[in-house]
């Protein structure tokens, strides 16, 4: 239960978390403290050295504290807080929820699936950046140990017909078996690759003494599939048998970039990157430890041993701490020497390239803002294009870039339902069905058309009768890379190696290749099949070709052989050979 005071007169000598609120009652700090009313005193002397505290206690009003049982309760009861209400003014791991985690679940014959939100039950691994990776993995895994995919059990399935689950819905394994199978996928993910193997080993000689081959067999190729997954995908370091997390941070100026690289079994078995946010009053000793309270308190693989690039204060804190978690002795390291210190230079290393990679990025929106005189800092910008051949297989694309980057999960097909050709109204019409939607799918801060004056005065009109009008909205003209702005006579030109313009240039081009990839795929559906196939001397390619020129088999159908042998690719014999083949 919390306690709400205005002065910290009346805190007790004893260690728990104090609140900072400010005049809207709202949460902008959340601290730890060994005994509370020295922390909070420090905070109210009439000259604070530090510009945090000064910045902090110039929007304080009231504070509340919740007394502990000891520092490493306040450490957890922090770090909860923190989690759940996001103060302002803490240093915070920003939502990794961008990220899937692998979970095996809390079940009597578990499942392993893909999941972006922790809960108390099962085990989970991650976060993991490389989406399609995990994905792939998890694919493996699934089909290297043949468990259980369905949700309900409810009686054998077509996997187990094919041989890709035990079936246990069908008594088929029993659950201590089962158990087996996902102790392996659990050390699957810890790294211990050479333990799998060993066991492996010694079940397949079991299985051949008590002649059992075929499960021999199976057990063979899982080792093989094992071994080949440890030469493609992990470089070993050292023979040694230590379980360790590599931690290293570039700071920025108003984010941090935290790098973390698990290494098991003297392997690097990946890297994750996260940002840390509310950090530009913070020294580096206290963005770590506010990283290491907040990363492994909830549902993560706790190592014998995390390296770091400096020391951090209340280490021994932390480390008792990471200990209960763990079960046994955690230790926190600065390696001076060796393959250690190799390992965090190479951390803080891939920690810079990508805060260089950042500020890239926030120099090209910073460019693109005052370029366009926008009044905030495009962050979400959206380009839209049509791909149609006279009128025919229309569609729209609308792709989204976030910080610069390509949001893939936002990107949006459209097949156009205006006659053609007639691209300016097809434009329109995408714009409409996209902007119709708003509601669920947040507005862009900027939208890129391809195209002049012309077509950007068709889309500054979907914008009016939608009264949209305060979306900023250009049209980049293709030939000389001129960027036309609404209620502008005079194109807007950037320089050619302004990152700027690099941006732009990408979003349409990108929108351009969407388009035109799924134009392709409809077209290539409706000409895979046809009276053309059967013509002597017409391949694919003249197909297409013959599509393209003429739009549909009736046209094709009426072509002149002198129409028809102008078109790229076909001859006057071939031409004879269709004509030949319709009259």
């Amino acid at each position: 239960m919390s306690t709400k005071v205005k002065s910290p007169d009346n805190l007790p000598n004893k260690p728990g978390v104090y609140i900072m609120r400010d005049d809207t009652d709202t949460i902008i700090y959340i601290g730890k403290a060994k005994n509370l009313v020295k922390r909070v005193k420090s905070y109210f002397r009439e000259k604070l050295d530090r510009p945090k505290t000064q910045v902090l206690m110039s929007h304080f009003d009231s504070l509340e504290y919740i007394v502990t049982n000891s520092e490493k309760e306040a450490l957890i009861l922090e770090a909860n807080l923190i989690k759940k209400h996001r103060p302002r003014y803490n240093v915070q791991l920003k939502d990794d929820k961008r990220y899937p985690y692998v979970k095996i679940t809390d079940e009597k014959f578990p499942r392993l699936v893909i999941t972006r939100n922790v809960t108390k039950n099962g085990i989970y691994y991650g976060p993991f950046t490389d989406v399609g990776s995990v994905k792939q993995t998890v694919k493996f895994l699934k089909s290297l140990f043949k468990i259980r995919t369905c949700r309900n059990m409810d009686g054998p399935c077509l996997n187990s017909q094919i041989e890709l689950c035990y079936a246990p819905c069908s008594g088929n394994i029993s659950q201590e078996e089962y158990g087996e199978i996902i102790n392996k996928i659990d050390l699957f993910f810890q790294g211990k690759y050479s333990t799998i193997v060993k066991n492996l080993k010694k079940e397949m000689m079991d299985a051949a003494k008590n002649e059992q081959f075929e499960k021999a067999a199976v057990i063979r190729d899982q080792i093989s599939s094992i071994e080949e997954i440890m030469e493609k995908q992990f470089v070993e370091l050292m023979d040694d048998d230590l379980d360790q997390d590599v931690i290293a941070i570039s700071q920025g100026k108003n984010e941090v970039v935290v790098i973390i690289m698990p290494i098991r079994n003297g392997k690097i078995v990946g890297r994750d990157d996260f940002l840390m946010s509310g950090s530009q009053y913070d020294s580096s000793s206290e963005i770590v430890f506010a990283f290491i309270q907040q990363y492994y308190g909830y549902n993560r693989h706790i190592p014998k041993q995390i390296l770091l690039d400096e020391d951090i204060d209340d280490k021994e804190l932390l480390q008792d701490w990471l200990s209960d978690l763990r079960g046994n002795k955690v230790h926190i390291k600065v390696p001076q020497k060796g393959v250690k210190l190799r390992l965090v230079n190479m951390a803080r290393k891939n920690a810079e390239i990508i805060q260089h990679q950042k500020k890239k990025m926030e120099s090209a929106l910073i460019e693109l803002k005052k370029y366009l005189k926008l009044e905030k800092m495009p962050r979400v910008i959206e380009g839209y294009d049509i791909s149609n051949i006279s009128g025919k297989f229309a569609v729209g694309s609308k792709v989204s870039f976030k910080d610069a980057k390509p949001n893939k999960k936002k990107y949006k097909h459209f097949r156009m339902e205006t006659p053609g050709p007639n691209d300016f109204a097809m434009m329109e019409e995408l714009l409409t069905r996209r902007l119709k939607m708003v509601d669920r799918d947040p507005e862009p801060d900027l939208i890129v058309i391809d195209g002049g004056k012309g077509q950007l005065g068709m889309a500054c009109g979907v914008l009016e009768k939608l009264n949209l009008t305060h979306i900023p909205i250009i049209g980049l003209a293709k030939e000389f890379e001129e960027i036309y702005i609404p209620n502008s006579k005079r194109p807007i030109i950037i320089p050619k190696n302004n990152k700027a313009l690099h941006l732009l240039q990408q979003v349409r081009d990108e929108s351009h290749r969407f388009a035109i990839t799924y134009h392709r795929k409809l077209r290539s559906k409706n000409i895979s099949s046809s009276p053309l196939d059967d013509i002597v001397g017409i391949g694919e390619k003249r197909k297409i070709a013959l599509f393209k020129s003429f739009g549909n088999i009736d046209n094709i159908k009426k072509a002149s052989v002198d129409e028809l042998a102008k078109t790229k690719g076909m001859n006057q014999k071939s031409a004879e050979n269709v004509y030949n083949y319709f009259h």
